[in-house]
């Protein structure tokens, strides 16, 4: 992928309210519902939401701009610079010996195997779970006694960022975990925002033992249209100057599809309406959708409505602030 700053179009010092900002704008622009006719826009929908996992979260953004992990969110190898290992310790031996270490689907594997003075890199990898790592004189290696089917695996944590409507319909994501695996992971429909998915078995295990879970932390991307408060979705309807006044039937989208909202005439800016069961599906039933009017002025000036004006104000002046002090 290329840089999330790129792919958001901000520069690497902006805030985090920029980067959000840059987002919304984006993904309104991208949106596939936007650009039926584009081939190429669920690929781009697709890149900027993988941009925004990275540069949205702060950690996320910490561990990129130091280099810890790629565009991707996998972690970049920094290797074990100045160990030293050997029969007598960390002192001793051939400068620059250590073992290799690769994950299968058994755990950890030694792959090679040049000395010792590893223990501490194992017991910060392992977590001191399922046995403590012992060095052997000679540069070997080997853990406590006991029955290996027992030694519980250790956990790995990921997250996916999915958007709003996949969050409601359900999905497939494919995330990559720290270890540099990836998996296919199905997401169900209905899930709230940091809800978490358990994969039992697929975390690492000890040599021998069972191995630990992946722990999938679910992210809803902000929407460009929608804010979710619960299963309830709220939305802003632009309406016109003469909609409001006279009243007219005007099209709402919904997750389900654009619906005919009969807005009555007189219609105050700020009202809202409540649409039955047209929010987030949830397995109690389906939230409502609130929509609230905004009367938009048209974009350039207009003489008529100008005279208008004048004139209502000259003959039927009102005062909408009298209740405000």
């Amino acid at each position: 992928m290329r840089d999330p700053y790129s792919v958001l179009g901000v520069s690497r010092s902006a805030s985090a309210a920029d980067i959000k900002s840059a987002y919304r704008k984006l993904a309104k622009k991208l949106h596939p519902d936007a650009n039926k006719h584009d081939p190429k826009a669920a690929s781009r929908f697709s890149e900027l939401n993988a941009a925004y996992e990275i540069v949205g979260d702060d950690d996320k953004r910490k561990a990129f701009d130091s280099g810890a992990i790629d565009a991707e969110g996998k972690p970049r190898f920094q290797g074990f610079g100045g160990m030293r290992g050997g029969a007598g310790g960390p002192s001793a031996g051939h400068e620059g010996a250590f073992e290799t270490f690769s994950w299968g689907p058994d755990g950890a594997r030694r792959s090679g195997r040049r000395g010792g003075g590893f223990e501490e890199v194992l017991r910060d990898m392992f977590g001191g779970v399922g046995g403590a790592a012992r060095g052997r004189r000679g540069g070997g290696m080997q853990f406590e006694d006991e029955d290996p089917a027992q030694a519980p695996g250790r956990d790995i944590a990921a997250t996916a960022t999915i958007s709003l409507e996949e969050a409601a319909n359900g999905t497939t994501r494919r995330v990559g975990l720290p270890t540099g695996k990836e998996l296919e992971v199905k997401i169900p429909a209905g899930l709230t925002d940091g809800q978490q998915i358990r994969l039992k078995g697929q975390g690492l295990a000890l040599p021998g033992g069972r191995a630990g879970d992946v722990l999938i932390t679910v992210e809803i991307a902000p929407h460009h249209q929608f804010e979710r408060a619960g299963n309830d979705l709220r939305i802003e309807l632009p309406v016109t100057l003469y909609e409001a006044v006279l009243g007219a039937k005007v099209r709402v989208p919904t997750l389900g599809g654009a619906v005919e909202l009969s807005i009555p005439a007189n219609t105050s800016s700020g009202r809202t309406f409540r649409l039955k069961g047209k929010g987030f599906p949830a397995k109690n039933g389906a939230g409502d959708l609130m929509a609230t009017v905004r009367i938009v002025l048209p974009e350039k000036g207009d003489q008529s409505l100008d005279e208008l004006m004048e004139s209502w104000r000259a003959l039927r002046p009102y005062d909408p602030r009298k209740d405000i002090g």
